[in-house]
């Protein structure tokens, strides 16, 4: 069985879910040798595919053009760079967990806030504690309701 054929520009990045002008982007950056056709068009194989995925997945979670580039030229360089690209990768993994760890505090105070709106708005006319009040803080009860954020 032949491997498939080589795709377009536009055939791949529909095929990644990106524009054709970020592959053009990343080309340019240096992050992958792109083979072209006699006409000078850039043809995707599977190879540049799942390079490109791995490429996006990385962006995706915040790894810079630097890092893209520091990775891809590990691999250009061989198998003998696993270890250092693994490294970078542990280094990257740390910074996304961190990042998780920040948007989950982030998430719970969005989600204290909601409750307590949801506290406010289905208490009646008396609200159980001030909307604007911090998690965890009992702040006196208004005699007149409060402009809420």
């Amino acid at each position: 069985m032949s491997a498939p054929a080589p795709l377009s520009i536009q055939e791949a990045a529909a095929r990644l879910g990106v524009s054709p002008h970020t592959l053009r982007y990343y080309d340019r950056e240096g992050l992958l040798a792109v083979p072209r056709a006699s006409g000078g068009e850039r043809r995707y194989s599977e190879r540049e595919l799942t390079l490109l995925r791995f490429l996006l997945h990385l962006r995706g979670t915040g790894m810079g053009m630097a890092g893209l580039r520091a990775y891809m030229a590990l691999v250009r360089e061989g198998e003998h760079t696993a270890p250092e690209r693994r490294a970078l990768l542990v280094r990257h993994e740390q910074e996304v967990e961190a990042r998780l760890l920040e948007l989950q505090a982030d998430l719970s105070a969005i989600r204290a806030k909601i409750a307590r709106y949801d506290a406010h708005l289905n208490c009646g006319d008396t609200p159980a504690a001030p909307v604007l009040s911090p998690p965890g803080v009992q702040a006196p009860r208004p005699a007149a309701q409060e402009a809420s954020a």
